[in-house]
């Protein structure tokens, strides 16, 4: 039952805590680990600061698995393993490698609901997916300002000015913020990145003042294909001038143009401002993930 702590997974745990996860997502209806927690579990996955906990439930088989980055945390359990005491003896093992943790429940679940309020947790970020269907009529049109222009992402000539971008319009939040080219470069890596799909806003001197990179899902189970506003970020020195709102119509209309009519995104729900500019452009809630915290 007690969790044994790793800095790094073996092939053949990593396939279990694959289906372990695979298990959990078809029982619950949501993901219990987000990209960036999915992304260390690859063999090439850097591992300083990523603390694996998994519990073995004999043979080739993970009974439950969670894993901490830096004072973040994700944890699931598989289903026919609940109610043993796994998820409590998870959250225990990760309260010893930080003394702050910050765990991530995914489709705000009853069951995670419960074992936080067993734990003292209490809820301390709310992640809205909010979506915008075809039943939210037509996109208003792009009206680019003047001495504005929008392009693709070249990668290696805009890498440097994406992320001195991107670290300031984000210096605030834990996982977008203070970002290397490794963290760009694992993106890039990836079998959805497509540069077109990334578009910059730059000013005549071919200065960033924002992006918005968007992302295509393919069409899984019963749900086809999506789009997604991955990121979208503004220079706080060119704040006030609506590109905000000219980088998001933008990429909208990118997704619909490849005949994408779902577009989702993710938004903290106490971010009023921006939750109001979504609503208007007829997005509304899908689903949340909820942080916990002590």
């Amino acid at each position: 039952m007690d969790p044994q702590e790793h800095t790094r997974l073996d092939a053949a745990t990593v396939s279990a805590v694959q289906e372990l996860l695979g298990a959990a997502t078809a029982a619950d209806g949501a993901e219990p680990l987000s990209e960036q927690f999915l992304m260390h579990l690859r063999p090439d996955a850097p591992a300083d600061g990523v603390t694996h906990l998994v519990v073995e439930d004999g043979g080739d088989t993970v009974a439950g698995y969670a894993q901490v980055d830096g004072t973040y945390a994700e944890l699931a359990v598989r289903p026919d393993a609940r109610r043993r005491g796994i998820g409590a003896a998870l959250v225990t093992a990760i309260e010893k490698v930080t003394a702050d943790p910050h765990v991530w429940a995914h489709g705000d679940l009853d069951a995670a609901k419960q074992l936080a309020a067993g734990r003292g947790y209490r809820r301390d970020r709310v992640l809205w997916q909010v979506r915008r269907t075809a039943a939210a009529g037509a996109l208003p049109a792009l009206t680019v300002p003047d001495g504005v222009t929008i392009r693709a992402f070249e990668p290696g000539r805009d890498d440097e000015a994406f992320l001195r971008v991107n670290n300031a319009a984000f210096d605030w939040h834990p996982e977008q913020g203070g970002w290397t080219g490794a963290e760009l470069a694992a993106r890039e890596a990836e079998t959805w990145f497509d540069p077109s799909g990334f578009l910059l806003a730059v000013d005549g001197g071919g200065t960033l003042l924002g992006y918005h990179w968007t992302k295509v899902h393919p069409a899984e189970g019963d749900e086809g294909a999506m789009g997604e506003v991955y990121v979208l970020g503004v220079d706080p020195a060119s704040h006030g001038r609506g590109l905000g709102k000219v980088l998001t119509l933008a990429g909208l209309h990118h997704l619909h143009e490849r005949g994408l009519e779902t577009v989702l995104l993710y938004v903290e729900a106490d971010n009023a401002p921006a939750v109001a500019v979504y609503e208007r452009l007829g997005f509304t809630v899908h689903a949340a993930d909820v942080n916990y915290a002590r």
